[in-house]
């Protein structure tokens, strides 16, 4: 798993910064995750920057306003920028978007992350990284979600105080009002907790006011707080379903059990704490699985994949 943290993104993008043209007049962002690097590359070249819907519609974003109509001769070289490019489809769309601005500006399109097979799609790119990869600002909307472990107090929502962490009245009232955090916008594979297994009733109706969508919720089944202190295996616990293959990422919100994670199933873990991958301990079997190594391999499953499903998909169709 390739990740890359926001300081990752701002730190390339300092590094890189010569490759953009002077002669830029105007920065358009893709909506969403294209507006984070969009925005610093404003800010670093001095330039004004809008959105892609409110540049086709003759809106630019200006200091001390939300938004200002523009003259169409006031630009005439034009970056769109997005975070990333993966099967290239997205950028596809922004040029068909963009087709009748064509005659009107010089129009070059940039991409933070670019893929090896891809790399050529855009006019410039920073860093060219492999999949899978995930970034920090969206990695709560991947779609390999359901292929992940979450943690909760510390992830889905805030971590109980000394106070409330009584295993009795105060506790429970935690269990049902407690501040949500990252709640995903994809479905999770499966939670793995060390909530005893006596507060599931609790934790689902949290979950389910929260719209935390998953597969299965995995809990400790101890008696009690002082068996749970006393058997003091949060890491083995949640290393125990997450060592499945079915799984690729677990988010963890402890630093020391994310470490511990990675160190009893050799892959990577995603530590809210400090907003890093930690993957220390690797894995071969993952490291080829993942792509990291051998990487023809993955995408020959990859291909493959997705043959079988366009079969699928047309015997469907021509016995609907």
């Amino acid at each position: 798993m390739n990740y890359r943290s926001i300081d990752d993104l701002n730190h390339i993008i300092l590094k890189k910064l010569d490759i953009i043209p002077k002669d830029i007049d105007l920065i358009v962002g893709v909506p969403r995750s294209g507006m984070l690097p969009a925005n610093l590359l404003a800010l670093y070249l001095n330039l004004p920057y809008t959105d892609i819907h409110s540049f086709k519609n003759g809106f630019v974003y200006k200091a001390g306003a939300r938004k200002q109509f523009f003259n169409t001769t006031a630009y005439k070289s034009i970056l769109v920028v997005d975070d990333s490019i993966a099967s290239g489809a997205a950028l596809l769309q922004c040029k068909n978007d963009l087709k009748d601005f064509e005659s009107l500006y010089d129009i070059k399109y940039c991409a933070v992350y670019v893929t090896p097979e891809n790399k050529n799609l855009a006019d410039y790119a920073f860093e060219v990284v492999s999949t899978p990869r995930c970034f920090q600002w969206n990695i709560f909307n991947h779609t390999a979600l359901e292929k992940s472990c979450f943690d909760i107090d510390g992830v889905l929502c805030v971590d109980p105080t000394d106070a409330q962490n009584d295993d009795g009245k105060a506790y429970r009232d935690f269990l049902k009002h407690a501040a949500p955090l990252y709640i995903p916008g994809s479905k999770i594979g499966t939670i793995v907790t060390s909530r005893l297994e006596k507060y599931r009733a609790e934790t689902e109706c949290w979950l389910k006011v929260n719209g935390v969508k998953y597969d299965k919720l995995v809990m400790l089944d101890l008696p009690d707080m002082m068996a749970r202190q006393k058997a003091n295996n949060h890491g083995e616990h949640k290393a125990a379903t997450y060592a499945d293959h079915t799984y690729n990422l677990f988010v963890e919100s402890s630093l020391v059990q994310a470490r511990e994670i990675n160190r009893l199933t050799k892959k990577p873990v995603f530590c809210t704490e400090n907003f890093e991958m930690i993957y220390d301990s690797e894995s071969i079997i993952y490291n080829i699985k993942s792509g990291r190594y051998m990487p023809f391999l993955r995408r020959f499953a990859l291909d493959l994949r997705f043959k079988l499903k366009s079969k699928k998909a047309k015997l469907r169709n021509a016995f609907a």
